[in-house]
């Protein structure tokens, strides 16, 4: 049963506070496993009154900071013997054209969305690997695949955290740990709603917008953060056991990607 096909195991989520790390923390309790949901702000988002047949508890954590990530998942291997399942998704977005991105821009946005997620893999990488199995998701975004108008620090730094997990995908493989990317497309979060000027934005984002060069999404839909949530917890859960250093798109086909 869905519902409990994660019981037992134990889940660390960064970039937990809101948007699509809350509905991942959220979906993993729901489906039986022991979360910590972690993010930089100690501001959650409510968790909401669903059924869990696991826990959901918070923690404030830089994922910037290394020793802080050390030692947190020291302690969660203290507390419950083990670390099962990783999922990435803290991130940062600063929209602007390359000309006028600042260094400060550039530097914050590869802390986060690349260093973060190697500090992140690097702690959780040394305790699956003795313990013989583990699943390893970084919620990376189509954008890393696919060039995009005043986004070049954002899509570099999701490229560089892609390729990242799916090296140490193979590096982790004979130890039974399974290392994927989910790569989102336009999903109704706030970090896209920054990028909306207008009130007729999600209809444009839909058709598309030849201008910047962006296709529409075929599907007629933007994502919500549940969607990308369903992704992270099959790969996470032992129905995708013979998948590793895959990229799941998840983006409504918008990126036509093969």
């Amino acid at each position: 049963m869905l519902d409990s096909e994660l019981q037992g195991r134990t889940a660390l989520v960064t970039g937990a506070g809101r948007g699509i790390g809350a509905a991942v923390a959220r979906l993993l309790a729901e489906r039986g496993a022991t979360v910590l949901a972690t993010d930089r702000s100690a501001d959650f988002e409510d968790p909401g009154t669903a059924e869990r047949t696991g826990t959901l508890s918070t923690r404030p954590l830089d994922v910037t900071d290394p020793a802080a990530v050390d030692l947190l998942v020291e302690e969660v291997v203290t507390a419950h013997g083990r670390l099962d399942i990783l999922v990435n998704v803290a991130g940062v977005l600063r929209p602007a054209p390359v000309a006028e991105l600042s260094d400060e821009d550039w530097a914050s946005t590869f802390a986060v969305n690349s260093s973060g997620v190697f500090h992140t893999c690097r702690a959780a990488a040394r305790v699956m690997t003795g313990q013989g199995r583990g699943s390893i998701i970084t919620v990376g975004s189509n954008a890393a695949g696919v060039p995009r108008t005043n986004m070049a620090a954002y899509a570099a730094s999701k490229a560089a955290a892609t390729h990242f997990t799916r090296c140490l995908g193979l590096e982790l493989a004979p130890s039974g740990v399974r290392c994927n990317v989910v790569s989102p497309g336009s999903t109704d979060t706030a970090m896209q709603r920054q990028l909306w000027a207008t009130p007729d934005a999600p209809e444009r984002v839909i058709a598309g917008d030849p201008a910047a060069y962006r296709t529409g999404i075929p599907l007629g839909r933007i994502a919500g953060p549940e969607d990308i949530a369903e992704a992270v917890a099959f790969l996470a859960s032992d129905r995708a056991r013979h998948i590793t250093l895959h990229d799941l798109y998840v983006d409504g086909g918008a990126t036509l990607k093969v």
